[in-house]
């Protein structure tokens, strides 16, 4: 089935252009969803805007944009309004610098989405621009407007496409020097070669099993058990007792010598 693209426009590298699509290269349509029923009669609550002052429900025709300028005072915007501060970045992505590969900070990174030729003609131009970011190791630096704000924007070139992620404003990263400052600043190096150990003792290679959703599975076989007997199911009044709280007051190098020999006798056994 064709996937229907998120974004039409085009890609510009100076006097090179190139029609292409984007489509969010993430998703969560997967995931479990509840809507809220009336209890009493099974039937989906709906939501609606209500008039603050009327205290009526507003027509959706009638619903506009509004900037407040004092205490219950507006300014309104429509939608015609709001189209006419369109900026050219509304349909090109038009890549302005480079910068090396491993030079922005990962927190930067807010959405990834996938960027492709849009039409046959355009391959070769998406192919030369990919390929010359490959071969400097450096990702394009350009703006889009995403949800009607103009977004900073790397194109990282991956196989044969190009991963376009939105960026975090400055001012929405905070500083970690807050929260950092009183840790200390070197650990007791006689315990770093026992976290090497492991460390060695659990590498594996990446996989995206590692970051399964055990509680979205449950849910899953939860929902079939109770389509299957359309009965709701009693929960047992019993609860476990907790387990006592152990001292926090450990030796981080005895505890370091049990996690390696525990780790290494669990490989034995297995």
């Amino acid at each position: 089935m064709a996937i229907r693209p998120y974004w039409k426009g085009y890609l510009k590298l100076s006097l090179v252009t190139c029609p292409v699509a984007m489509t969010p290269a993430t998703s969560e349509s997967e995931k479990v969803r509840f809507h809220t029923l009336n209890r009493e009669t099974g039937n989906r609550v709906v939501s609606q805007y209500i008039d603050s002052v009327t205290g009526k429900p507003v027509k959706e025709q009638n619903e506009a944009k509004g900037y407040a300028r004092g205490e219950n005072d507006y300014v309104i915007l429509s939608d015609d309004d709001l189209d006419a501060v369109q900026l050219d970045t509304v349909k090109t992505i038009d890549i302005q610098k480079f910068v090396p590969s491993q030079s922005i900070e990962w927190i930067y990174l807010e959405k990834p989405h996938y960027l492709m030729p849009d039409d046959a003609v355009g391959h070769e131009a998406f192919a030369v621009i990919r390929d010359a970011m490959k071969a400097d190791n450096v990702v394009g630096v350009s703006k889009l407007v995403i949800g009607r704000r103009e977004r900073a924007v790397v194109l990282e070139p991956r196989d044969n496409g190009i991963v376009l992620w939105s960026l975090r404003f400055g001012d929405e990263v905070r500083s970690e020097e807050a929260y950092f400052e009183d840790i200390d600043d070197e650990a007791e190096p006689g315990l770093i070669p026992l976290v090497q150990k492991l460390i060695k003792q659990k590498s594996a290679r990446w996989s995206p099993e590692m970051v399964s959703d055990p509680i979205q599975e449950s849910l899953l076989k939860l929902i079939e058990e109770k389509k299957r007997t359309l009965k709701p199911t009693r929960k047992s009044s019993k609860t476990k007792e907790a387990p006592a709280s152990a001292s926090n007051v450990v030796n981080i190098m005895d505890a370091l010598r049990k996690s390696v020999a525990d780790d290494l006798k669990s490989r034995k056994a297995s």
